[in-house]
């Protein structure tokens, strides 16, 4: 990932955040995915919905996934170049949860080949790059299903 990607990346995730749904947790989060589309790179963002009953509020990240699997230009998770993620601390860098894990799981695969995940903190002036094997290693896949 080139310097200038980091850069849409970061300025994708802030965006998404600022837009957040949080009324009850009040911890806002960002998610940016980028998407190579032949000669530009297309930014699908997305922000967590909190809902009064919280059993159904939604990550940011799975906004962001089902945003891009659900669009034709972005669908395609082999031209994912990045996915970013931002929350509120200044302190430290966001780190998906388990079920966001999972979903991100479902996409990014070895058919799909690996992209980074990059968890920026609060205001982005600092980051972590991992891969997906590093934040859920022996992961359960569709191959696992041995359909």
């Amino acid at each position: 990932m080139e310097d200038s990607e980091l850069e849409l990346l970061r300025q994708g995730c802030l965006a998404a955040k600022d837009v957040s749904y949080s009324p009850y947790s009040r911890y806002r989060v960002g998610c940016c995915i980028l998407v190579r589309d032949g000669e530009r790179v297309i930014k699908v963002t997305g922000a967590n919905v909190e809902n009064a009953s919280y059993g159904g509020t939604i990550c940011a990240e799975r906004v962001a996934i089902t945003k891009a699997m659900t669009t034709v230009e972005t669908r395609d998770p082999s031209q994912w170049v990045a996915l970013g993620i931002m929350g509120d601390s200044l302190q430290d860098c966001i780190s998906p949860c388990g079920i966001c894990r999972q979903v991100i799981r479902e996409f990014v695969n070895p058919k799909t080949g690996q992209v980074p995940i990059v968890m920026f903190n609060g205001d982005g002036s600092n980051y972590k790059k991992v891969s997906l094997e590093e934040i859920l290693p022996m992961s359960f896949g569709p191959e696992s299903l041995a359909l």
